[in-house]
């Protein structure tokens, strides 16, 4: 009866310690995009959320239409790249945990 014990114990912990991986690695998940120009610059987090914006002087040559666009193209990349490394962090974890 021990040994079923032991074992449920050392699976829970197992998976208790990929859940948290997969917890550290979504917090520590940062994505920075740039646009072409070089004029700006968005880093996001896991979630997408905006976390800075950089801007270089490069941006006083765009339009206002022109530095729109681009700053909502660059946030829209910045954004799908960390969505899809969210994806592939939960898809590894999903795969380590149906094992």
């Amino acid at each position: 009866m021990s040994t079923d014990f032991e074992t449920l114990h050392e699976t829970a912990r197992a998976r208790l310690d990929t859940l948290r991986r997969l917890e550290d690695s979504l917090t520590a998940l940062r994505v920075t995009h740039t646009d072409a120009s070089g004029a700006i610059t968005i880093t996001v987090d896991a979630g997408a959320k905006l976390l800075d914006i950089a801007l270089t002087q490069a941006i006083s040559e765009m339009t206002p239409d022109e530095f729109g666009r681009a700053l909502v193209e660059t946030a829209a990349l910045a954004a799908r790249r960390a969505l899809a490394g969210r994806a592939a962090l939960v898809t590894e974890f999903n795969a380590e945990m149906n094992e």
